[in-house]
């Protein structure tokens, strides 16, 4: 194999599903000039037009949902099952950013008495480079590459070497909608030669999604450059439990967002606080529900669990168990009730602690994987305090009847987003962000779009004759 090749590892079974070439250096700079160019005359085309392309697109890519679904899993081991799921809410995000787009770009007019005009115009900031990663491939790369298209950026779709064919898609996608050459492009290039690009002057706002090494390598790229980026960086997400929640419906809700994909989502739910009066009642259906699950082939259809993204993943998430349990936590869950869980293997079975604290490493670094840690609290004061303790900050839920008491502990927990009663779930009408080493900057809703444009004041003063 050559140097300039990459291969994707299915994590179905260990085999070659593809092959792809990186991009030269060459077809890089060329990728990155026809943006510019093309992006000059995108930006002319009306908001109206851009909106019918876009719609376009998305409606194109709405018809290969089960080709999505067996691509997904062959990528990156979710489920045909629930494939369909992430390509329903691309059409859901994409058609409220569309939807969105003529108020959110709308001129601000100043209201006064002087004589002429004053106001203030959202223009495209040229040439945006969106770097998806391979957990949610389409749901994170139509967060800003459909909001910077109808902002009259271009965009160069950069995605993890594990889902390649996701960008292709996407590509295809545009490129039947009519969208014009050069204002979309996929392109499978290197680690190195991505940095190159952010630093050649040609890329004005970078959104990445990823780990935080990685996010920390971009703003090193981005340094001087003196453009926008939107990190998203993972998290730790927390979910408490009070005395009052309507527990079936916190423990149905609590076990798949913990589960779902594996684990592999950056706002899953990680570690989980219950309040002492109704610890008891909730392990025991959390782990009855647990073990309802069906870890197998991705390809499968009665499969609900499906295989980490590799191996080195699996053993990551297996250390952080062994680890904990040497250290005096207690593992619920019995492996050799799902077969496929065997040493060696990034098939693996969920897993649910308990006896765990902060000392551990499963309830303070990000697992990425079917494990949750859940601890016994004795007041919202003491769950406050462990919800924050934390490197990140990317979501955070409670689960109780009382609104009054959920607005006021989501007042003081350290987080993106806050929910009461929910999680796992992105809205597209609430800002995606998070804090500290969940990342900065801001996709989806109106808010969104202010990264991707910059402000230009007019000042129109009208003298007499």
């Amino acid at each position: 194999m050559t140097a300039n090749i990459f291969q994707v590892i299915s994590p179905v079974d260990g085999s070659i599903y593809l092959e792809r070439q990186y991009a030269s250096g060459r077809q890089v700079a060329q990728a990155l000039e026809s943006a510019k160019t093309a992006q000059q005359a995108w930006q002319k085309i009306s908001i109206a037009e851009r909106a019918e392309i876009c719609s376009r697109a998305i409606d194109i890519f709405q018809q290969q949902k089960a080709r999505h679904a067996g691509e997904l899993a062959r990528q990156m081991g979710r489920p045909v099952r629930y494939g369909a799921g992430e390509v329903s809410g691309v059409v859901e995000r994409a058609s409220y950013m569309i939807d969105i787009a003529p108020d959110a770009l709308a001129d601000i007019h100043i209201k006064d008495n002087l004589a002429g005009e004053r106001y203030i115009k959202r223009l495209p900031v040229g040439v945006v480079l969106t770097i998806a990663p391979w957990n949610y491939p389409y749901l994170t790369a139509i967060n800003s590459v459909v909001p910077a298209l109808m902002t009259g950026n271009a965009v160069i779709l950069k995605h993890s070497s594990q889902t390649p064919l996701c960008s292709e898609r996407l590509a295809e996608s545009f490129r039947e909608a009519g969208l014009p050459e050069g204002v979309f492009q996929a392109l499978h290039i290197t680690h190195e030669d991505t940095a190159t690009a952010i630093r050649s002057g040609k890329i004005n706002h970078v959104a990445f999604t990823g780990s935080v090494p990685a996010g920390a390598r971009i703003e090193e790229s981005i340094a001087g450059q003196f453009i926008g980026s939107g990190l998203e960086l993972g998290g730790k997400d927390p979910a408490y439990v009070r005395t009052d929640a309507n527990l079936p419906n916190a423990i149905e809700s609590l076990v798949d967002g913990a589960f779902f994909n594996s684990g592999q989502s950056c706002c899953g739910i990680e570690r989980i606080y219950v309040h002492r009066s109704v610890y008891k009642d909730f392990i025991e259906a959390f782990v009855d529900m647990t073990r309802q699950y069906i870890l197998g082939n991705p390809l499968e259809q009665d499969t609900t669990l499906g295989p980490l993204v590799n191996i080195k993943a699996a053993e990551f998430v297996r250390g952080q168990i062994a680890e904990a349990v040497a250290q005096g936590a207690k593992a619920l869950i019995d492996p050799s009730l799902f077969a496929m869980d065997q040493p060696g293997s990034n098939y693996l079975a969920p897993q649910v602690l308990v006896d765990v604290d902060h000392s551990m490493r499963v309830m303070t670094e990000e697992s990425f994987g079917p494990v949750i840690g859940i601890m016994a609290v004795d007041s919202d004061d003491e769950a406050i305090d462990l919800m924050n303790d934390s490197e990140f900050g990317l979501t955070a839920s409670v689960w109780t009847g009382d609104m009054a008491a959920a607005t006021a502990i989501g007042a003081r927990v350290q987080t993106g987003t806050f929910f009461a009663n929910r999680c796992d779930y992105l809205d597209p009408a609430l800002a995606w962000t998070g804090i500290k080493n969940s990342g900065r900057g801001c996709t989806l809703s109106k808010v969104g779009y202010e990264a991707l444009t910059r402000p230009k004041s007019f000042h129109l003063r009208v003298l007499d004759k």
